[in-house]
């Protein structure tokens, strides 16, 4: 009778420890569900860009440091693909910030805003904007959940020993946090 319960309670161990296990697992391959998610909008972002560099160009010619600096802050985007979130975020912030100096720089030149196709590329962008803020949001959820995870009892039992470390979060960058000035 005693062989019994023991059995019946190593067994219960067992399929708890597994079940922890599972769901450690599961955590982590949505945060790198998420992460990837991310990566498509950012890489849809900065895929657009050049489109919208161009079209203004054609309009704003005098605007070149504007355009110069959303270029460069692309090219800093891009080659920080394979970065960290930190790293990341800092140079996606980069490029958010020269994006909204070009949209200042735009409302300069009214024609431009009345044509068709700036206006199609600036929906495209501002629905990007809003699927990243979206994809940023659900990552940082996952990590926020996989974090706590392997910070409480008894999870922490099984995360230590596997190896599991705590994930970054995406975090908007200190001139992200600012208000915009609205002058009129």
């Amino acid at each position: 009778m005693i062989l019994v319960v023991l059995l019946v309670i190593a067994v219960i161990i067992v399929l708890a420890i597994v079940s922890l296990y599972n769901r450690l697992v599961s955590l982590r391959v949505r945060s790198q569900n998420a992460w990837s998610d991310i990566d498509v909008q950012l890489k849809r972002r900065a895929d657009l860009v050049p489109n919208l560099v161009s079209t203004v160009k054609g309009y704003a010619a005098h605007e070149k440091e504007t355009l110069d600096a959303v270029t460069a802050a692309r090219t800093k985007a891009v080659a920080a693909q394979s970065a960290g979130p930190a790293t990341r975020a800092e140079a996606e912030a980069g490029l958010t910030n020269a994006l909204r100096g070009l949209t200042v720089a735009v409302e300069a030149y009214p024609q431009l805003q009345a044509a068709g196709g700036f206006r199609d590329l600036q929906a495209q962008l501002a629905s990007i904007e809003d699927a990243v803020q979206d994809s940023r949001r659900y990552y940082n959820a996952v990590v926020r959940d996989f974090n706590t995870a392997i910070s409480t009892v008894p999870s922490n039992l099984i995360a230590g020993p596997m190896g599991y470390k705590e994930l970054e979060f995406f975090e908007a960058a200190a001139g992200d946090r600012e208000l915009p000035k609205v002058a009129f």
